[in-house]
């Protein structure tokens, strides 16, 4: 299975300021070459705001935006 190592620097979505991880990346999708696009959550070390980066696995980063959380159940304290 192919592995790669891919290190990442983008704007935060919200907050505007500069945000860099390293990311480890494995699994067949690699095997579509560097064409394919992956996606991941990074918080903001700024302002804890959760950025959706999507990137090829040379690097480039096609796109940030805010990470959707609408749709999943909250949860809620227990009454008993």
């Amino acid at each position: 299975m192919p592995e790669l190592q891919v290190c990442l620097d983008f704007s935060c979505c919200l907050c505007d300021r500069p945000v860099g991880v390293t990311l480890k990346c494995a699994g067949s999708g690699l095997l579509g070459g560097l064409r394919s696009v992956a996606a991941v959550q990074v918080p903001c070390p700024n302002c804890n705001s959760v950025n959706q980066v999507y990137f090829e696995p040379c690097g480039i980063v096609r796109d940030v935006v805010p990470s959707s959380t609408r749709g999943r159940p909250a949860l809620e304290p227990s009454i008993n």
